[in-house]
């Protein structure tokens, strides 16, 4: 199992398949995964290297490279040049049957879950109180944190839970986002830009954490929060919570310093898409943010893989500063 000395020297190779009249191919040559032309090797870079691909536009991929991939633990993501993510090629420890065995027999998810919201509310009131200290009034964020805890605390169900973190985000939302032409959030609907950066975001957040979920052998459909939902990878929709606050910081910090621009986006029946050219310049405002805090996320998912498979109440906590 891959251990956090290893995955501190991982990293995400973005390959954008330029236009031409021929494909450009990524295969594997000499333990490197490597990005050819017409015959000719462009780039490559160590597979001991790379924790994941991702890879915009058509391009050709060979059955070694698929193979060798899935040998290193290296995930592949193939997207759209809207960036939409349509298929991916993941390494997991699909045999660890003693952790699954534990995860599906979980008989009380509540009290993790309770756990995932306060974690998820601490971070947004860290980034509220950096950006938006009159939010508070007259409390400090410590007093703010124990009122949510409290009610957090007092929550009879998950459907009780799923309800108070939807109040709490929408606030959250219009409080944070409030200088950014802020309407409302609407997942997948693509209705304006900020709703459209933070879906890249999320969806580059969300394929991070799958693919070391997967690397541990747990069964991403299988949530605790969120419940059994037919192709939603339920449990990896658990694990992301406590870090979108990542996600929420790196599109305000991408406005202020006037890397989003909406002469880069178009609308289209309705939806916003971007400019092809610039589809790697957006994903990589994300992606480092996430690299940033790559081995956070790491040692969080390893201590909640020691927490299910152990049966212990020592659930993680990303305390985000």
């Amino acid at each position: 199992m891959l251990q956090l000395p290893d995955f501190e020297e991982k990293q995400i190779v973005i390959v954008r398949a330029e236009q031409g009249e021929k494909l450009p191919e990524i295969h594997f040559k000499n333990d490197n995964v490597a990005l050819s032309r017409d015959g000719k090797v462009l780039n490559q870079v160590s597979c001991h290297k790379v924790f994941a691909v991702f890879i915009i536009g058509d391009a050709t991929i060979t059955t070694t490279l698929i193979r060798k991939a899935l040998s290193y633990g290296i995930s592949l993501f193939l997207m759209k040049q809207n960036l939409d993510t349509y298929a991916t090629i993941g390494a997991m420890a699909e045999g660890n049957y003693a952790l699954r065995y534990k995860q599906y027999e979980l008989s009380n998810p509540l009290p993790f879950a309770k756990n995932l919201i306060k974690n998820k509310f601490s971070n947004q009131l860290t980034l509220l109180w950096e950006k938006v200290p009159d939010y508070f009034g007259a409390k400090s964020r410590h007093q703010v944190y124990k009122i949510l805890s409290e009610k957090v605390d007092n929550a009879k169900s998950l459907d009780e839970l799923l309800g108070l973190e939807g109040n709490n985000s929408k606030i959250f939302f219009q409080n944070y986002f409030r200088d950014i032409n802020w309407f409302k959030r609407m997942p997948r609907t693509k209705v304006d830009v900020p709703n459209f950066m933070l879906d890249l975001g999320y969806t580059q957040l969300f394929n991070f954490v799958d693919s070391i979920l997967r690397l541990h052998g747990f069964d991403t459909y299988k949530g605790i929060y969120h419940q059994l939902f037919f192709q939603r990878k339920s449990l990896t929709c658990d694990v992301m919570e406590p870090f979108r606050c990542l996600i929420d910081k790196a599109l305000v910090k991408g406005y202020n310093l006037g890397k989003i621009k909406n002469s880069d986006f178009k609308q289209v029946k309705g939806r916003y898409i971007i400019s092809f050219d610039k589809n790697r310049e957006y994903m990589t405002l994300f992606l480092d943010e996430i690299m940033k805090n790559k081995d956070d996320i790491f040692k969080y998912i390893k201590q909640f893989y020691f927490c299910v498979l152990n049966e212990t109440a020592d659930y993680p906590f990303y305390k985000y500063e």
